[in-house]
């Protein structure tokens, strides 16, 4: 604010159209934004992770290894968003998935298992 009082002091009305961005000003920059995206694609397996899907916390971690800036992982989700990245859950099964077996526990084990509720007392 103070500022803004100071530049139109200076300058009139006409100076406060360009007193410029409010804020902090970025730590990554645009180059470097380009290069998060370069490593998303990769995968996080590129970057040395033992996982097929990227986390914010993973986000994180890349980008102070490689850029020396410290994010929270709750920033570094605003950093997907920015680049266009949305949330991802795999879809299907597992391959090595057995139906007919899951089927057969369903149909003879579970019912052996599952809990069944008692008569209330007094009844």
């Amino acid at each position: 604010m103070y500022r803004w009082a100071k530049q139109l002091s200076e300058s009139g009305r006409r100076g406060l159209k360009k007193v410029g961005r409010a804020g902090r000003k970025p730590r990554l920059s645009e180059a470097d934004l380009r290069r998060i995206e370069t490593l998303l694609k990769r995968g996080p397996e590129a970057s040395g992770f033992d996982t097929k899907l990227w986390t914010s916390w993973l986000l994180a971690e890349v980008i102070k290894d490689t850029f020396g800036v410290e994010y929270h992982p709750g920033h570094a989700w605003r950093i997907l968003r920015q680049l266009g990245w949305t949330v991802q859950r795999p879809t299907g099964r597992a391959l090595e998935c057995d139906e007919a077996a899951i089927r057969r526990w369903k149909h003879r084990r579970w019912p052996v298992v599952k809990k069944t509720l008692k008569t209330p007392v007094g009844q």
